[in-house]
């Protein structure tokens, strides 16, 4: 499993879960060990598709890293579209990014609102 958490700035694991996903300055790639149990590796990318509205782009910059999940506080419809299509589980979380990973191993996490507007 490979965990993809959008980031409002380059703390990584102590940073906090961006709000809008195609707005977010970085990624965390997360590698999660093969029983899905421990965060064996992280590491903060750039996310070079950044851009004041609509994910999409943003959806194939993330792709390209190989996740399986993401993790983000909000998404327009059509990037959750693009990630469903994709195979890729999309949930929503707000706070630190560490705790959003230990939940999401602990399967505690739920789905997705819609952003309705960029930044909303």
């Amino acid at each position: 499993m490979k965990a993809g958490v959008v980031l409002e700035d380059e703390r990584g694991l102590e940073g906090d879960v961006s709000a809008h996903f195609g707005q977010c300055p970085y990624f965390l790639i997360a590698d999660i060990d093969p029983a899905g149990k421990e965060v064996v590796a992280a590491r903060v990318v750039p996310n070079t598709a950044m851009h004041g509205g609509g994910g999409c782009l943003a959806v194939d910059e993330i792709l390209r890293h190989g996740v399986t999940h993401v993790i983000a506080g909000g998404m327009g419809m059509g990037a959750q579209q693009k990630f469903v299509q994709a195979g890729v589980a999309v949930y929503g979380y707000q706070g630190r990014v560490k705790d959003a990973l230990t939940d999401l191993l602990n399967n505690g996490l739920g789905g997705l609102g819609t952003c309705r507007e960029p930044g909303g």
